[in-house]
């Protein structure tokens, strides 16, 4: 394989897309210090699948895009291809099925890289392997630094083999080899992880006997289950069959009682019809009745109360002439003390008289005891005749009251005769049938009252 052209897009100074040709025989690369030599030898590196940002001179392997300059901006993306000859058909059987292979890596800021083979991704790996097989590689030493020819002049001889190695062409081989022995070690941990996983499945083997011992004896025990379930559905079936055979009896025998009660039943809606036609009637006449009951209650209500308030009334009579009396018997025993003093009076008069014969002396106290004397009788008469008047006025009194006393006593005979009315007629409606009605018509009363 022979590299034909490398393309660089966004990587490191070559801000544009750039192509540098490689050509038969030999091809060099003239320029001032920091015009970007060392960066095509570089995206040569880059592109074969280097790792390591510190070979590729940075701080980090996104330092490989475009950073800007004061006239153009920076990039997010840098990419590189490389164009290899494989007319001979020494790549490997993966990517010989075409005269011509380009290699393609691509780093995005913040997404890392990725790699492609004739447009079809791939691993880093299967770039590194490639190269190793055309005896190169991003570490090889056929690329030449600054200051690499020293390095292997005074390299040791583990470094020198390993240059001799790639030089034969035989560097893919250890590369394969070493891969080969990571397979087989792979291989070595994977067969130790099946024997686990052997004996792992031995314990399930053994665990699923049991379970199929399980299962087994599950299954019989499903079946017996299910034969015994199908015996006691047809017990039941038949049970039910018997009962629904007594349930069809007791629903004839029902029918049967039913149409009894019906007929039974349209008897009585005639009767009650027949009922029903008298019922107005009835109840107009009972209306009646209990009308003149209520009237009749009514009228003995109205009658108690009034004989209530002439019973009240005759002791107020009663009350009033017995104090009437009080007062009639003092006034009585002021005329008598009044009668009294009109003795003394006259006696004292005649004293007087019997003595206006004595002494001369005597006969001016004489006039004066006896202008006394016609001034105390003057008195008593007026007294005399304030009590007449008021003996008069309690004798006017006594009579009125004596009268009330009597018209009370009428009323009272007149209240009592008609309550003997009432129960009178009280027995006959009991006679006729009516005490329901009479409590019912009570009981509206006091509740009416209430």
């Amino acid at each position: 394989m022979k590299f034909e052209r490398l393309r660089l897009t966004g990587f490191k100074s070559f801000c544009d897309s750039a192509e540098f040709r490689i050509e038969p025989g030999l091809t060099g690369v003239v320029g001032p210090n920091g015009c970007g030599k060392s960066n095509l030898v570089e995206a040569l590196r880059w592109v074969m699948g280097e790792s390591s940002y510190k070979n590729m001179r940075g701080s980090g392997m996104e330092d490989v895009i475009f950073a800007g300059s004061n006239r153009r901006p920076s990039r997010n993306i840098a990419e590189v291809g490389l164009l290899l000859d494989n007319s001979d058909r020494r790549a490997p059987a993966a990517f010989n099925d075409s005269e011509a292979i380009e290699v393609t890596r691509r780093i995005e800021r913040d997404q890392g890289s990725t790699y492609r083979v004739n447009g079809r991704e791939v691993r880093a790996r299967d770039v590194q392997l490639l190269f190793a097989d055309a005896s190169t590689g991003a570490r090889s030493p056929s690329l030449v630094r600054q200051g690499q020819i020293g390095e292997i002049i005074a390299a040791r001889p583990q470094a020198r083999r390993l240059i001799l190695e790639e030089a034969a062409g035989v560097s893919g081989l250890h590369s394969r080899r070493h891969e080969a022995e990571l397979r087989l070690k792979g291989a070595d941990d994977n067969l130790v992880r099946v024997e686990d996983v052997l004996k792992q499945i031995d314990a399930q083997v053994d665990s699923l006997k049991r379970q199929a011992r399980q299962a087994n004896r599950y299954r019989d025990l499903a079946g017996a289950i299910r034969r015994h379930e199908a015996l006691a559905r047809l017990i039941a079936w038949r049970e039910h069959e018997a009962a629904f055979a007594e349930a069809r009896r007791r629903l004839d025998a029902d029918l049967i009682e039913v149409a009894e009660r019906t007929r039974a039943q349209g008897e009585a809606a005639h009767l009650q019809a027949l009922a029903a036609a008298a019922l107005p009637q009835l109840r107009e006449e009972e209306a009646r009745r209990g009308a003149a009951l209520h009237r009749i209650a009514l009228a003995r209500e109205t009658l108690e109360a009034e004989a209530k308030r002439a019973r009240e009334r005759a002791a107020e009579l009663e009350r009033r002439m017995a104090q009437f009396a009080g007062d009639h018997e003092r006034e009585e025993a002021l005329i008598a003390d009044a009668g009294g003093v009109m003795d003394r009076l006259a006696a004292e008069d005649s004293a007087l008289a019997a003595e206006g014969a004595e002494a001369d002396g005597e006969a001016a106290r004489a006039h004066e005891a006896e202008a006394g004397v016609e001034r105390r009788s003057a008195s008593a008469e007026s007294a005399l005749a304030e009590a007449q008047a008021a003996a008069s006025d309690l004798n006017a009194r006594r009579r009125a009251l004596l009268g009330a006393v009597e018209e009370e006593g009428r009323r009272l005979a007149r209240l009592e005769a008609e309550c003997e009315g009432i129960e009178r007629e009280r027995a006959e409606l009991r006679g006729l049938g009516f005490e329901e009605t009479e409590r019912a018509t009570r009981a509206e009363a006091v509740a009416g009252l209430a």
